[in-house]
């Protein structure tokens, strides 16, 4: 009956060492996924050919703590017409510019010469503008950008900085394409 006894204190001191395993494993994933890391999916191909359709991202959620975000940064944040949606896009118009887009050129401050964008997969077709960007607020492009759901188009037509929720840093998966996010 002893041995019994004991064959029983050590299967449930065996369980609890692996649920406590198993909690302190959540435990940490929750805290790297709330404070550390934002994990996203790209479902359009709008940020084509920099991210493409089905990439998955790693996003620095302390990468603006201490700094403001910088024009062409790419930033994950919570969409303005409808917070519950991620968006993904490259910053464009810092705050207190003024962007207009002339003949699909993008133009800041009245410059002469337009922004450089040989990123984008090809020539950007139209003319939006003049956007003269709030302050705390940021404009924001797809690279895609005849396929862009971007601030050109939205109702409210600026990302605010509380919106943003990390700078993309790393492509994951496919694994092929594991690198930094340029």
């Amino acid at each position: 009956m002893a041995k019994e006894v004991i064959n029983k204190s050590n299967l449930l001191h065996e369980i609890w060492e692996y649920v406590r395993i198993i909690l302190v494993v959540v435990v940490v994933v929750l805290l790297i996924n709330n404070f550390l890391l934002i994990n996203a999916r790209i479902p359009s191909e709008s940020m084509q050919n920099t991210i493409m359709v089905g990439d998955q991202i790693f996003g620095n959620r302390l990468a603006y703590k201490k700094a403001d975000p910088q024009r062409y940064d790419i930033i994950i944040f919570r969409y303005p017409d409808d917070e519950s949606q991620l968006f993904i896009k490259r910053i464009i118009g810092l705050p207190g510019e003024t962007v207009n887009i002339v003949d699909g050129k993008v133009y800041v401050e009245g410059q002469d010469a337009p922004l450089e964008d040989s990123f984008i997969p090809e020539a950007m077709e139209g003319s939006f503008g003049p956007y003269l960007v709030p302050e705390n607020s940021y404009f924001v492009l797809g690279d895609n950008r005849n396929h862009s759901l971007d601030s050109r188009f939205w109702q409210n037509t600026f990302v605010t900085r509380d919106e943003i929720l990390g700078k993309a840093e790393l492509r994951y998966f496919p694994f092929t394409k594991i690198g930094f996010v340029r």
